[in-house]
């Protein structure tokens, strides 16, 4: 079957927000955003990949997704047979985000010195690296083993692509972890990065448990509770409205990485965790994407999360977005 391009300006607020499930297309395209102009937050560009030449119908509806591009005509065109999923990702250049190297398929190159490398292909799922948010916790996550803190239990919440935990527990190897993801395809595309990466999965020390939850609310994430870590990449709104939730699950004196949310919602995103007995403890800034470490206060630690124990027991409060 023939491969098929659609290009469209948009804006970068628009590539920032951009989900392929809101197309009611079937089979979806693979969607890529990129910079027309380095530094013009008005010139960007998405490029759709289409297996297969795609109707007038498909191309309003992917065009619909970027509003900006509104009086522009949707073109597709042909391109030459091949893997579309990797020419989507031959302009995507690797990342070296601290002690880590992220690449995908077409772009390995020469991994730095001394660096943890993942190929994170780009696909259905956030979380490749290439954006300022993952980025920012991969630096943080390499700040906090520099430091000397130590880990033993985990928890990557809206975990993407599975990134972040694989980087935690290349620093923590000994630690329980489990990956969580509202969406059930971001779960799979963990399983297969999991193998592609070899990281193992199960329920052991070194071994990353799965989870298909909104928020906390699955058995799993309950059971495990408290986590010394918890990351959460998401946005903004989420993390408010689970500022409670996961404020509950961690661990007295445990550290919380979060990010997703610009620099006009850092204060508002601090503000609810401080509510929770939570402290800012650090900050990294790359771009207009600040990434936040808070610590929680020890004087909290009686309320801690109660663990679920042979499928009896629950922890209230625990919420979805």
């Amino acid at each position: 079957m023939s491969s098929w391009k659609l290009t469209l300006p948009c804006t970068r607020d628009e590539a920032e927000v951009l989900e392929v499930e809101d197309l009611d297309l079937n089979p979806l395209p693979v969607l890529l955003t990129s910079e027309r102009i380095p530094d013009d937050p008005a010139s960007w560009q998405l490029e759709a990949y289409f297996d297969g030449k795609p109707n007038s119908a498909a191309l309003a509806a992917v065009q619909a997704l970027v509003p900006s591009s509104k009086g522009v005509k949707p073109v597709a065109e042909r391109i030459r047979d091949a893997d579309w999923v990797t020419l989507s990702q031959s302009g995507i250049e690797p990342v070296h985000a601290g002690r880590f190297y992220v690449h995908t398929a077409t772009n390995k190159g020469a991994v730095p010195a001394g660096a943890k490398a993942y190929r994170i292909d780009a696909g259905l799922a956030f979380g490749t690296g290439t954006h300022e948010t993952t980025s920012g916790c991969l630096i943080a996550l390499g700040d906090l083993a520099a430091a000397g803190k130590r880990f033993r239990n985990l928890a990557d919440i809206g975990t993407g692509t599975g990134l972040l935990a694989f980087a935690a527990m290349h620093l923590w190897p000994r630690a329980y972890a489990t990956a969580s993801d509202i969406d059930p395809r971001s779960i799979d595309v963990t399983a297969d990065n999991a193998e592609l990466n070899g990281v193992a999965l199960g329920g052991g020390r070194g071994e990353l448990s799965l989870a298909v939850a909104p928020g906390l609310e699955h058995p799993l994430l309950i059971g495990r509770a408290p986590y010394d870590l918890i990351l959460a990449n998401i946005l903004a709104g989420p993390l408010t409205e689970l500022a409670p939730t996961i404020g509950m699950a961690l661990d007295e004196g445990g550290t919380l990485v979060l990010a997703g949310l610009l620099h006009s919602q850092a204060e508002t995103v601090a503000r609810a965790y401080r509510r929770q007995g939570l402290r800012l403890t650090g900050r990294i800034d790359r771009g207009d994407w600040p990434t936040l470490i808070l610590t929680k206060r020890r004087r909290f630690g009686p309320d801690r999360v109660t663990r679920m124990s042979r499928g009896k027991g629950e922890a209230p409060g625990f919420g979805s977005w």
